[in-house]
């Protein structure tokens, strides 16, 4: 089945003329068929625009269009639902956004579109991407293909998920605080967060401003590789963008990491981290020194204050950016007597559990009397914490971590217990906060049930070609990325 192939796979059959992007975009959407009812990674699909851009491409490959001019000819990707495009659904996993469609492409699309992507599909989310597990979405949660009693992490679940199932070759999501890496580990493939800037977040409903990243979830490195080649760059629609000039990320996927040096910091190791993980990530680090890189220790020490610094400035910038969805402009309006009443009919009625906790919350640290004591401080802890990276970093070329504390846990096991479930991001979200990249990948498999570890290696802001580089020697010294779940042959 041609969805099963990897993007670089797929663009060299394509380049060949051995398939066409018809005939992948069409095992895609009978993949979807087939197995999603189970799934349910995606929200909604249009077949007949997906194939008609398939179709597009197929011309333009005859007419002489090579994969040298557009790297992304003919591969189909698909979206999660937090991404404007032009024409198609975008309820953010939410009721209050339920019948919205986007009149415009966000820049990622717009530049996917320019690389000859099929962009198709609407992938299921954790409700305004708040959320570890996939479960917040107000359209039902996502399941982990490996096992479909567990969630596929969050809040990017249905990207991760998708990519697993070969229900598309790679997906975009959203990172805010893990939420690409974090599927991408308990689903078992690759997730990478670019650093802050080097990709725009225009047309990227906002989350928090300071910490979203448009990420990817791929099959392997060389395609992450790929995909963030073709969508990065300055915008002049995003001010938040780096005019730094984008390097030619596959170039550096050499295999060789000889005398490149790799961080382990002591904070990570720590109680609660499950047992099979730890002993998987210990044997990628064993394997890291085999392949020649030196392995060193570092200290991160502002580690045990990044959870309550993440959800102090998270909530704040949630509550100042989720007062758009009033009823007024756009998505769901709830008549009421006054003003006053409309919103709060509005809003109670559109939001669900979690990101009405997470307004309130934002909303109580950023109140007069309590804007010193909690955002303020915040704010200056996070900056401690980026200064423990940049330090490490001067030592170091990349930190490698678990990216979870467990594997997949059981759908609504950890739901009443919001605390419990925040510490699912714990290995991740420092990332965002220090603005630095940060890539997931498979390094093994619990026993009984089987279910992936995923290890993170975070890099120096805009060193995205060092981790890629580590990371790929790593995939390709070891089998754990050939691994795929049962699911599609079930059916």
């Amino acid at each position: 089945m041609l969805n099963q192939l990897t993007l670089t796979e797929l663009v060299e059959r394509l380049e060949d003329r051995q398939v066409s992007s018809c005939a992948v975009t069409q095992d895609c959407l009978d993949q979807i068929k087939r197995v999603d009812s189970e799934l349910h990674a995606f929200l909604s699909c249009d077949s007949e625009d997906a194939l008609a851009q398939a179709k597009a491409a197929d011309q333009a490959m005859t007419a002489g269009v090579t994969h040298r001019e557009k790297p992304l000819l003919g591969v189909p990707v698909a979206i999660k639902d937090i991404i404007a495009v032009r024409n198609q659904p975008m309820s953010c996993g939410s009721r209050i956004l339920h019948d919205y469609l986007s009149p415009y492409d966000a820049t990622v699309i717009s530049r996917l579109r320019a690389a000859g992507a099929v962009v198709f599909g609407r992938l299921n989310m954790d409700e305004f991407a708040m959320g570890s597990s996939n479960e917040n979405s107000a359209f039902g949660p996502v399941r982990n293909p490996w096992d479909t009693t567990r969630i596929p992490g969050g809040s990017s679940g249905g990207s991760a998920a998708a990519v697993v199932a070969d229900e598309c070759i790679a997906s975009l999501g959203s990172d805010t605080g893990g939420s690409v890496r974090q599927p991408a580990a308990l689903c078992g493939c690759v997730g990478l967060k670019p650093s802050y800037g080097r990709v725009s977040r225009y047309g990227l409903v906002a989350y928090a401003s300071s910490l979203d990243q448009v990420g990817c979830c791929a099959k392997r490195v060389r395609d992450a590789a790929v995909l963030l080649e073709a969508l990065s760059g300055m915008d002049p629609r995003d001010s938040t963008t780096v005019p730094q000039p984008v390097p030619h990320y596959t170039s550096a996927l050499t295999g060789e990491i000889k005398g490149l040096r790799i961080g382990l910091p002591k904070e990570y190791m720590v109680g609660g981290l499950d047992a099979e993980v730890e002993t998987a990530i210990k044997a990628a680090v064993k394997q890291f020194a085999k392949l020649g890189a030196t392995v060193v220790d570092v200290s991160l020490p502002h580690t045990d204050y990044a959870i309550a610094t993440y959800y102090i400035i998270a909530t704040a910038e949630a509550s100042a950016n989720l007062a758009r969805f009033d009823g007024i402009r756009y998505g769901l309006r709830v008549e009421g007597s006054d003003p006053a009443e409309l919103y709060s009919r509005t809003r109670g009625d559109g939001f669900g559990v979690e990101v009405k906790r997470r307004i309130i919350l934002g909303t109580y640290v950023l109140s007069s009397g309590y804007y010193d004591a909690y955002y303020l401080r915040a704010q200056k802890v996070r900056t401690l914490i980026r200064s423990d990276f940049l330090k490490a970093f001067e030592q170091v070329d990349a930190i490698l971590t678990p990216t979870t504390p467990t594997p997949a846990f059981r759908i609504g096991e950890k739901t009443g217990d919001p605390l419990q479930m925040y510490l699912s991001d714990i290995f991740t979200i420092s990332a965002n906060l220090a603005g630095i990249c940060g890539i997931s990948l498979p390094c093994g498999f619990t026993r009984d049930p089987k279910l992936p570890i995923g290890l993170q290696l975070q890099g120096k802001p805009f060193a995205e070609e060092t981790i890629l580089r580590l990371a790929h020697a790593y995939e390709q010294s070891t089998t754990w990325h050939k691994e795929r779940p049962r699911i599609g042959e079930r059916k």
